[in-house]
């Protein structure tokens, strides 16, 4: 048994009832690495570690279904920054992650495997749920957001991000996104946008829920109308939507970017306020133990000169390279919000410019479920739209996540799982054209 009958259930638009009957494939092509290659890359700096060395696509088993889990025939998935630590084995190789879930349950078991399967993110199509399933059903159409939490633990309550056993889904777990089929708790599950193609839905859920958390979210930064904030990266995978959130909210995006095409492609986004910083040349170490104020100051006064003050948000995400300077140019009592170090992880900042002007930092890490399912909701009245730039079929997963870690893309690469070509999957056909210039914008854009 293959998934070819599952795939021409759903492209002819089988009701659930035939979709819950059909059985289900012993073995399903997914990309994974592999636990006995993970010292592939030991001793080598990381831009020459290389993610289509370590991604493999092959058949995997299927694994068995948990009471509150559902098999979801992925049409369509797509590459973060996750994805390229885990096929790089960096900061460490993620089977530690699988290990400590194996020993959690005897359903944790089931993840502590000398195999990977990756992927943060997934459009799709229920297949089955289990018996502790309320409110999903086979042939629901769905998006899947990568907060993977045990509710029966009490930490887990109040802010599901703050659970003890929080984990990211296809990073610090097994059966991910990228996949034909993948294994996901009930409550990871969102409704699909009907207006969008199934790669354009795939390719949003884990940016635009960190990015709603760190802007909008009470938990985040936020923000109030009129608000300044820095938008480092502001053309890539979460910086983008960042930007849309600072623009819905009646704040005032500054972007940063490193090309007069991102400067466009922001001014074309609605963003009025673009610093180029390669042509602006900023070097913010002078070495690589030491950092230069003095760029610190001019980059300050280029924000200044272009909106008259300085940013009470930075949306931080780059890390070594970028943080001293967030921290110099946050406004007296404004925040620096950071959700991941993509430049370095090991931060240096003077400290006498955080606590004499009383500024904070504050740490974001995806989204809890309702912040997820309320970023979901943006995507489906299309007040927020994908960032997708370019697709590539699920064999070429290593290809496309070499791209993100060599920084080749803008906003984010979907990935096709199960669909057989871009374009399927659109059920609103109405909103969709009223919305297609910003929904297909960075396609355009990139050429």
């Amino acid at each position: 048994m293959t998934t070819d009958a599952i795939l021409n259930a759903v492209l002819e638009g089988a009701p659930g009832e035939e979709i819950g009957a059909l059985p289900l494939p012993e073995s399903f092509r997914a990309a994974f690495v592999k636990a006995d290659e993970q010292e592939m890359f030991a001793g080598l700096p990381s831009e020459e570690k290389d993610p289509r060395k370590a991604v493999h696509v092959d058949e995997v088993p299927l694994p068995e279904l948990a009471p509150d889990e559902a098999y979801v025939a992925v049409m369509a998935s797509s590459i973060n920054f996750n994805t390229v630590w885990t096929s790089i084995f960096e900061p460490l190789p993620t089977f530690g992650f699988l290990q400590r879930l194996g020993k959690e349950s005897v359903w944790g078991e089931r993840h502590d495997l000398p195999y990977h399967v990756v992927g943060s993110d997934a459009s799709g199509v229920v297949l089955r749920v289990g018996s502790a399933v309320r409110d999903w059903r086979p042939g629901d159409r769905v998006t899947v957001h990568c907060n993977y939490v045990d509710d029966q633990d009490p930490s887990s309550h109040d802010d599901s991000m703050l659970a003890a056993n929080q984990r990211i889904w296809g990073f610090e777990s097994n059966f991910g996104g990228l996949a034909e089929i993948s294994v996901v708790k009930a409550n990871q599950l969102m409704p699909k946008p009907a207006h969008l193609t199934w790669e354009e839905a795939a390719v949003n859920a884990l940016t635009n829920s960190t990015s709603y958390r760190m802007i909008v979210s009470p938990n985040g930064a936020r923000m109030t109308q009129g608000q300044v904030v820095l938008v480092w990266g502001a053309t890539g995978g979460i910086g983008a939507y960042a930007c849309q959130y600072v623009l819905n909210g009646g704040g005032i995006p500054v972007g940063v970017v490193s090309s007069p095409a991102r400067a466009t492609l922001l001014h074309e986004m609605g963003v009025e306020h673009v610093i180029d910083r390669r042509a602006e040349g900023y070097r913010f170490w002078a070495d690589e133990h030491t950092q230069d104020p003095k760029e610190w100051r001019r980059f300050g006064k280029k924000i200044r000169e272009l909106v008259g003050r300085d940013p009470d948000i930075v949306f931080e995400h780059p890390g070594r390279q970028t943080m001293g300077a967030s921290v110099f140019v946050a406004s007296r009592g404004g925040m620096v919000i950071t959700c991941a170090a993509t430049s370095g992880y090991t931060i240096e900042y003077d400290n006498r410019y955080l606590w004499m002007n009383l500024k904070t930092i504050k740490g974001c890490h995806f989204a809890n479920y309702r912040e997820a399912w309320e970023a979901n909701r943006q995507i489906c009245e299309a007040r927020i739209h994908p960032t997708m730039s370019a697709v590539f079929p699920l064999e070429q997963t290593g290809e496309a996540a070499y791209q993100v870690h060599h920084n080749l893309h803008e906003g984010k690469l979907g990935v096709l799982c199960l669909a057989p070509e871009e374009g399927l999957g659109v059920t609103d056909p109405e909103t969709r054209e009223e919305h297609l210039d910003a929904i297909t914008l960075f396609r355009r854009n990139q050429g």
